[in-house]
C-alpha cells in the first residue's frame, strides 16, 4: 500500500525517529514534521506520490538518511559516454551497464531501485545487489536514457556511479561458503564420534569406520576453514606481528594433529576430530560476523567516483583534465571543478571556493584574475579560461590522490595474544616434561600435552572480540553512524584530540533560510517561478532554495528562459512576466531601503520579484550544526581537546568558536589544505581524530590517526574515511566513543572469563583429568557463556 511509512523500532519504543530513515531524532537536529533533515523529508513525499509506500514495509528499520545529494544536479556525462559505448558493443544484443550504487542497504532498496527503472522508457531488466552495492542495467536503444535513470535515482537517495574494482568474490561471500561446508563437517564428525562417548566397544563392527570418517571430516574441516586461519597467522608471523590468527592457528595445528597421531596410533585419548570441527566453525562464524558489518557500510558508498569531466578546448574538441599544459583556452561548464590553476578570459564569473579552502562565501572573479585549481563554477553558463599549470601540478590533483596508509598496532590485543602464546605453550612443555619425568609414559605424557592445547580455547579474542565488533558496528549504524573500516576501533583507542573542519562539518553544507515563512506564503504561481529560476543552479543561496521549495510540496517549474547576470542574480522570463532573484537594488531598485536597512549592514537579503513587484525578501545565514554546541561541550567532558582548522576567514572561524564555546587559541582560520596537513603533523597527528567534508581536507585526513566525514555525495572523502555520519547533527561523533567505551568494557569482561576458564579447564588437562568427553562438553559451555557475556555487555548499546 502507499500509505504512512511504518514505525522504526526508535520510534515504537518511544523515542522519535525520521519518518523516512528512521535514524533516532535528537532535539534540535530535526524538521518540524519529524524528519532527521529537508532530503528525508522530500523523498518521503516523492515515495508516497508515486505509489511506493510499500517501501517502507519491506526496508530496514534504520537506512542512510537522504542527504543533499537529492537537491544537487551532477555532471552525468560520463554516464552517456558509457550508454553509447555499451550500446556499440552490443553487436544486436540488448546492451547492458553495470554500476555501482551509492545508499543501497536493503530489501527495500532493491524494490525501490527495480520500481523506479521499470517506470523509465526503454527499460528492459535490472539486476540490483544489495551485498555487492550494485545494479546491472538492459535496455532497448534509442528508447532508454541511463542518464535519466540516474537522476531520477538520486532524487529518491541513491548515487550511482562507474562499477569500482570490487573484489568479485567479497570475504564475507567467500567465509560463507567455508561456514556451510564446516557446518556440515561439524555435525557429521559429531555424529561419528557421539557412539564412543556413549560407551560404544572397540570391538564393535564399524568403530573403525566411525573413526575414520571422524578423521575424513575433521581434515577436510582443516583444509576448509582451518587454512583461512593458518594461512594468516603465517602471513602475520612473516610479517614480525603477532595477529589474533596466530592462537587460533595454534589451537586448530594442535588438536588436529594430536587427534591425527591418536588416530594413526589408535590412541583414543588423543582423538579430537569433533572439536577440532566445531572449533573452526565457530572461530569462522565470529569471523564473518566482524567483516560483515564492515563490508554492509562499505557497500553504501561508491567503490570508484566517476573520473573528472572531459575539458573542452576552445579550438574544439575534448580532453581530459590530465592532458591540459600551460597555456590552452578551455571552457568550465556550469557546476563543474576548475582542474588547473587558470586565467578568467570571460568579463566576469561566480565560483565557490569551500571545497578547496574552507571559504563558504561564493567569491566573483573579473577577467584577467587567477582562478584557482578546484573552484567551482557557480554560474548557470561556462566560463572560458586559460590553464596556467598542467594537471600533475594543479592544488586538485594532490587533494584528489590516494594516499597509502599504514594499518595501526593494537597493544592490547597483541599483549593478549603474546600472553595466551607464551602462556599456552610454556604450560604445555611444563607439564609435559612433569609428566615425563613422573610416569616415563611416552603415550600419557603427549595425551597430557594434546589436551592442554585442545582446550585452552582462544574463543575470547577469535569469536566474541570479533562479535563485539559488530554488535559495536550495527548499534552505531541505528545512531546513523557507519563504520567503513574494521580498524576504527584501534584507531579510536588512541585519539587524544577532535579537529573540526568549519564549513560543512561544524556549520551545514548549505546557508539556511531564516524566515521559512516568506516562502510559503508565495502564491503557487509565484514558487514555479522561483523553482525555476534555482533549479540546476549551483549557487549555495539558490541550492538553499531549492532544498526548501522541494521538502514543501510538489511544484513544477514554470517554462521560461533563465538568464544570468554575473555577480547580482538570475532572471526568467515566461508569459511575457519577468521574474527576478537577487541582489538588492537589482532585482527591484526601489525596494533597495527596505532590504538593506540598519538592521542588515552586510546587505544579505535576496529579493524575489515579479515585474518590478517585490514578493519576498530572503535572509540567509551560515548555521552551526543544531547540535553542535552541546555535543562539543560532551566530547570536552569526555577529555578530548577540541579544535577548529579550517580555510575560511579568521573572523567567521573565531564567531563560530565563540558560539560554540570554544577556546579562541584552538580555532585557526585561512589555512590552505597544506598548512592543514602541516599543523596536524606539528601536533601529534597519531593521537588526532580529523573531521572533514571536502577535498581540502584531504591532505590533512592522511596525516590523522583517525578520519570522519559528514558528507559521502561529493565522494572526495568517503573512500578515505575510517566511518561517516550522516543528518544535521553531529551527535554521531559521540556515540562512536559512547559505543567504543561499551564494547572496550565488554571485551574486558569477557577476557577475565576467558582467563578463569582457561585456569579451570588447563588445570585439569595437566592434572591428566582431561579426555576428549569433558573437553566436547567444555568447547560449547565455554562458547555459550562468551556469547551471553558479549550479548549483555553490548545491550547499553542498543538504548
Amino acid at each position: 500500500m502507499a500509505g504512512a511509512a511504518v514505525q522504526s523500532p526508535a520510534a515504537t519504543r518511544g523515542r522519535p525517529a525520521c519518518r523516512h530513515c528512521g535514524t533516532p531524532l535528537r532535539p534540535g537536529a530535526q524538521t518540524a514534521d519529524g524528519f532527521c533533515c529537508a532530503g528525508c523529508a522530500y523523498v518521503f513525499r516523492l515515495i508516497q506520490e508515486q505509489g511506493l509506500g510499500s517501501y517502507y514495509e519491506i526496508k530496514d528499520p534504520i537506512t542512510v538518511p537522504a542527504d543533499a545529494a537529492v537537491f544537487q544536479s551532477r555532471d552525468l556525462t560520463w554516464l552517456e559516454t558509457a550508454q553509447r559505448e555499451a550500446e556499440a558493443a552490443a553487436d544486436g544484443r540488448p546492451p547492458s551497464l553495470t554500476l555501482d550504487v551509492q545508499g543501497i542497504s536493503c530489501a527495500g532498496c532493491i524494490w525501490l531501485i527495480e520500481r523506479v527503472f521499470q517506470q523509465q522508457p526503454g527499460a528492459r531488466d535490472i539486476e540490483a545487489s544489495a551485498q555487492l552495492g550494485q545494479m546491472r542495467l538492459r535496455w532497448i536503444p534509442a528508447a532508454f536514457s541511463a542518464a535519466d535513470f540516474a537522476r531520477k535515482l538520486q532524487a529518491f537517495g541513491y548515487v550511482a556511479g562507474p562499477a569500482g574494482e570490487r573484489p568479485e568474490v567479497p570475504e564475507t561471500r567467500g567465509l560463507v561458503r567455508r561456514i556451510g561446508l564446516c557446518a556440515a563437517f561439524a555435525m557429521n564428525a559429531m555424529l561419528f564420534t557421539l557412539p564412543r562417548f556413549f560407551g560404544m566397544e572397540r570391538t564393535f563392527a564399524y568403530a573403525n569406520l566411525f573413526e575414520t570418517l571422524a578423521l575424513v571430516f575433521g581434515t577436510l574441516s582443516v583444509l576448509v576453514g582451518g587454512t583461512y586461519f593458518l594461512g594468516r597467522a603465517v602471513q602475520s608471523i612473516r610479517a614480525g606481528l603477532l595477529h589474533i590468527d596466530l592462537p587460533i592457528a595454534l589451537g586448530i595445528a594442535g588438536a588436529y594433529l594430536g587427534s591425527l597421531y591418536g588416530w594413526f596410533t589408535d590412541q583414543t585419548d588423543y582423538i579430537y576430530f569433533d572439536f577440532v570441527c566445531t572449533f573452526i566453525l565457530l572461530m569462522l562464524v565470529g569471523r564473518w560476523a566482524q567483516v560483515a558489518a564492515v563490508e554492509r557500510n562499505q557497500r553504501r558508498l561508491l567503490g570508484q567516483q566517476p573520473k573528472p569531466p572531459q575539458v573542452r578546448l576552445a579550438t574544439g574538441g575534448t580532453i581530459p583534465p590530465e592532458r591540459l599544459v600551460a597555456g590552452q583556452v578551455f571552457h568550465s561548464a556550469a557546476g563543474h571543478a576548475v582542474p588547473v590553476e587558470a586565467r578568467l578570459e570571460s568579463d566576469e564569473a561566480a565560483f565557490s571556493l569551500a571545497s578547496i579552502n574552507g571559504e563558504s562565501t561564493p567569491r566573483s572573479f573579473r577577467a584577467g584574475q587567477r582562478v584557482p585549481a578546484g573552484a567551482v563554477n557557480l554560474g548557470r553558463n561556462e566560463v572560458r579560461l586559460t590553464a596556467l599549470q598542467g594537471w600533475n601540478e594543479s592544488l586538485l590533483a594532490q587533494l584528489l590522490a590516494p594516499a597509502e596508509r599504514a594499518g595501526p598496532r593494537s597493544v592490547f590485543l597483541e599483549r593478549i595474544v603474546r600472553g595466551y602464546l607464551v602462556g599456552i605453550l610454556a604450560i604445555a612443555a611444563l607439564a609435559g616434561l612433569g609428566w615425563w619425568l613422573g610416569t616415563h609414559d611416552a603415550l600419557r605424557t603427549g595425551s597430557v600435552v594434546t589436551a592442554i592445547l585442545v582446550v585452552s580455547c582462544p574463543c575470547a579474542i577469535g569469536l566474541a572480540f570479533p562479535l563485539a565488533d559488530e554488535m559495536a558496528t550495527v548499534a552505531l549504524r541505528r545512531r546513523g553512524v557507519f563504520v567503513r573500516s574494521g580498524e576504527v576501533w584501534t584507531r579510536l583507542h588512541g585519539v587524544r584530540r577532535l579537529v573540526f573542519d568549519k564549513t560543512g562539518t561544524l556549520t551545514l553544507e548549505n546557508p539556511i533560510l531564516r524566515e521559512p515563512a516568506a516562502l510559503h506564503q508565495l502564491a503557487p504561481g509565484a514558487r514555479q517561478a522561483l523553482l525555476a529560476l534555482v533549479r540546476d543552479n549551483p549557487h549555495p543561496v539558490s541550492q538553499c532554495l531549492l532544498e526548501n521549495l522541494l521538502a514543501a510540496g510538489p511544484d513544477e517549474p514554470l517554462a521560461g528562459e533563465v538568464t544570468e547576470a554575473i555577480g547580482q542574480g538570475v532572471t526568467l522570463v515566461a508569459s511575457g512576466r519577468t521574474w527576478r532573484l537577487g541582489r538588492p537594488g537589482w532585482a527591484a531598485p526601489a525596494c533597495d531601503a527596505e532590504v538593506a536597512g540598519p538592521d542588515d549592514p552586510d546587505r544579505t537579503g535576496t529579493q524575489f520579484t515579479c515585474d518590478g513587484t517585490l514578493l519576498a525578501t530572503f535572509h540567509f545565514t551560515d548555521a552551526a550544526r543544531p547540535d553542535a554546541r552541546e555535543e562539543l561541550r560532551a566530547l570536552a567532558g569526555l577529555g578530548f581537546a577540541t579544535y577548529i582548522l579550517s580555510g575560511d576567514h579568521q573572523a567567521k572561524v573565531n564567531q563560530l568558536a565563540n558560539e560554540l564555546g570554544l577556546l579562541a587559541d584552538r580555532a585557526f582560520g585561512e589555512r590552505t589544505p597544506r598548512q592543514k596537513a602541516e599543523w596536524l603533523a606539528a601536533n601529534g597527528a597519531d593521537e588526532t581524530l580529523m573531521l572533514g567534508d571536502g577535498a581540502n581536507d584531504s591532505l590533512a585526513f592522511d596525516q590523522a590517526r583517525c578520519r570522519g566525514t559528514p558528507v559521502i555525495h561529493r565522494g572526495h572523502l568517503g573512500q578515505k574515511a575510517d566511518f561517516y555520519y550522516l543528518g544535521r547533527g553531529i551527535g554521531g561523533l559521540r556515540a562512536l566513543f559512547v559505543v567504543n567505551a561499551i564494547r572496550r568494557r565488554a571485551q574486558r569482561t569477557i577476557l577475565v572469563f576467558s582467563v578463569i576458564y582457561n585456569v579451570l579447564a588447563v588445570g585439569l588437562a595437566v592434572a591428566g583429568h582431561m579426555n576428549p568427553l569433558v573437553a566436547a562438553i567444555l568447547m560449547p559451555l565455554n562458547s555459550l557463556i562468551t556469547l551471553a557475556l558479549v550479548t549483555g555487555g553490548l545491550r547499553p548499546a542498543f538504548r
